[in-house]
């Protein structure tokens, strides 16, 4: 005889009942309505059973005379209710505590109405029973223990069929291809009870829950659907050792980042992959499935909290007006043109010199905001007659300048791309912003400015420089403003994407220095406080946003490596390759000091900067000028310390062949 336990018989078995479940669920009603109906017969039926067989009246003539005269009766009006109390429509599978309340609720509606039904037919005057001589024999010797007997067995047998009928679905569930991973939940409140119920209710079994881990010491040792509390989170790494568990699901949607890089820490001598809930707001608005569960990323760790914006200030600067991005198929670029969109401009005028990205960042907008007219223009900054020409037709009221060169490594190597790109074309496109209107201009700079040691520092200091002087300019109507911050979480060219590679590729993990330290910030705040920057001040102000704690590096490389399942130093190593020139092993932000002054926002400061004439910003720009077609590393740099004093070289620069190897070692911090 074949097994009928055997994973073969059990998965034939699961599909038949899946196909019978698909088939009535294309006649939910009818079927709904016909099993009902059989419970409530079978249900009065026991009760006349159990009530008769109690008299010692089991051989007489209760059947004809009393079952089958009220058996119309029951059924109907019992339809009736359970279809009011909306019973008749849901699907079995999704049966709950919440389905037993308005079973236990129709039932006692129905006990109510047959139990009146007898007290007032039996108060009927004889004149009026003469009407209905067939029923007057049945309703004047009715047993009122029958309804109490039938509301009980109602309540067990259609509450009974759901929830038996639910778990029998749980239960012959086929297993995934992939086979069902061994999950232990971290987090034991209202989350992780949600994600128990939906594992069980997925038609393919994926996971198999083996216990729960909670810090509350009220709910060690409890079951939750089955499920066991192991114990604390501290006790994860032996827990999963015991359970050989493979994946681990964070049931906390409120967690803060530092307590979820706790439970990441805890786990990193371990080969688990991890994965997380949505946030809370999903979870109260119900919006939560096991589809929805992601795996924990390393934004998740570093990230901030949401930004507060000045939402008035913002619609100000940006509601009804033509706003042009510079370098709008890039990372901080597209995420300010989806920014911007939320804000309703009258028209959005996209600028970038890659036609691939401009075209991806145009059809997302597009299909995003189909109310906000988008405007694609090819066109290279450095390019002095394109830039005039695009502004010339767009004739924008709001320029936020994105587009440069960040690679700090690829600048050492190639200093006059980074003058063409970061001073000259910086310098086209605020001079383009002054003579066709432009009211207000941001310019993105970045943390490397300060102090650069970089030839990219120095030229986007050199930008700021040039921006704050023409806003000083006598007959200049335009604001320009500068922000500066510091590196975003997965924009290109940084360290978490050449990261994210090296791990794929088995390792090794290359960081520059044990000791290098970076402030990051994810790609959507940093946008969001540019914005809320640009929409303060009134023009010659360089901001500075709030980059919150430096991370090291090879902390970062460690929690990724963990993060994918592996074990730093065991699965994947960690290597050191020594910093690149112009590198620093700790960036600056002068965010505090007495040059430093506070804003309406508490994460956007303002640098009290010495001011520059415009000859002196003007006259240096014009020896950059001269040298940009020059290939001597020495001149740029003597030209640019000429007017960046604070610029010191680091390094010595390197040929293109050692910059490539260095870039295939390691990534732009």
């Amino acid at each position: 005889m074949p097994d009928t336990d055997s994973p073969q018989t059990r998965g034939i078995s699961a599909r038949a009942f899946l196909f019978i479940e698909g088939l009535t669920l294309r006649h939910r009603l009818l079927v709904n309505v016909v099993l009902h109906a059989l419970l409530f017969c079978v249900a009065l039926l026991v009760s006349f059973l159990v009530r008769f067989d109690i008299a010692g009246e089991i051989g007489g003539q209760w059947v004809t005379e009393r079952f089958l005269p009220t058996l119309p009766f029951f059924v109907v009006v019992k339809l009736l209710i359970f279809g009011k109390m909306k019973l008749l429509r849901g699907g079995w599978q999704y049966a709950s505590l919440n389905d037993v309340v308005r079973i236990l609720m129709a039932a006692w509606w129905f006990a109510l109405v047959a139990f009146l039904s007898v007290v007032v037919f039996r108060e009927l005057p004889r004149s009026a029973l003469r009407s209905v001589p067939y029923l007057t024999p049945y309703f004047m010797r009715f047993s009122q223990g029958v309804i109490l007997l039938d509301f009980l067995l109602t309540v067990f047998l259609v509450g009974g069929a759901r929830l038996g009928f639910r778990l029998y679905r749980e239960q012959l569930r086929p297993v995934s291809a992939e086979g069902a991973r061994r999950v232990l939940i971290v987090g034991a409140g209202n989350a992780g009870e949600t994600v128990i119920r939906e594992i069980f209710r997925m038609p393919v079994e994926r996971y198999r829950v083996v216990g729960m881990l909670d810090d509350d010491p009220a709910k060690q040792g409890i079951f939750i659907h089955g499920v066991p509390v192991l114990g604390r989170t501290e006790d994860i790494e032996r827990i999963c050792g015991e359970e050989e568990v493979e994946e681990i699901i964070i049931a906390m949607p409120s967690a803060t980042r530092k307590e979820l890089k706790r439970v990441v820490d805890l786990c990193a001598g371990t080969k688990l992959k991890f994965q997380s809930l949505p946030g809370v707001g999903d979870l109260i608005d119900g919006r939560v499935t096991v589809n929805q569960i992601r795996p924990v990323d390393i934004n998740d760790l570093l990230g901030r909290e949401q930004v507060e914006l000045d939402t008035d200030a913002l619609g100000r600067l940006l509601r009804n007006r033509r706003v042009l991005i510079t370098g709008a198929g890039g990372s901080i670029g597209s995420e300010m043109c989806r920014q911007v969109c939320r804000y309703a401009p009258s028209r959005l005028i996209l600028v970038e010199q890659a036609e691939n990205p401009l075209f991806d960042i145009e059809s997302e907008l597009r299909e995003a905001h189909p109310d906000v007219p988008v405007k694609p223009r090819i066109c290279d900054i450095y390019d002095r007659d394109r830039v005039m020409q695009v502004w010339q037709k767009a004739r924008p009221d709001v320029v936020i300048h994105a587009a440069a060169h960040k690679h700090v490594p690829l600048m050492e190597c190639n200093p006059a791309e980074a003058v063409k790109n970061n001073v000259l074309g910086t310098r086209n496109v605020a001079d383009a912003s002054c003579c066709f209107g432009v009211a207000e201009f941001v310019f993105i700079s970045t943390d490397k400015a300060v102090n650069p040691s970089s030839v990219m520092g120095a030229t986007k200091r050199v930008a700021e420089i040039y921006t704050q002087a023409l806003n000083n300019r006598p007959g200049v109507k335009t604001q320009f403003k500068a922000v500066r911050f510091g590196n975003v979480l997965g924009s290109a060219g940084s360290v978490v994407p050449a990261f994210r590679k090296q791990i794929a590729a088995g390792g090794p993990v290359r960081v520059t220095h044990p000791e290098m330290k970076r402030y990051f910030m994810t790609i959507p705040e940093a946008s969001q406080l540019v914005l809320q920057a640009a929409a303060t001040g009134t023009g010659g102000q360089i901001y500075l946003l709030d980059m919150g704690e430096p991370v090291r590096i090879v902390d970062l490389a460690r929690n990724m490596i963990t993060l994918s399942g592996f074990r730093p130093g065991e699965d994947i190593d960690i290597v050191f390759t020594g910093t690149r020139s112009g590198e620093k092993v700790f960036e600056e932000l002068r965010t505090e000091g007495e040059d430093i002054e506070p804003t309406v926002h508490p994460k956007i400061r303002i640098w009290k900067h010495r001011a520059f004439d415009w000859g002196t910003a003007s006259g240096a720009i014009e020896k950059l000028d001269n040298l940009a077609e020059c290939d001597e590393h020495e001149r740029i740099v003597s030209a640019l310390r000429e007017i960046v004093p604070e610029y010191h070289p680091r390094g010595v620069p390197r040929s293109p062949q050692a910059a490539d190897a260095a870039r295939e070692g390691t990534a732009q911090p």
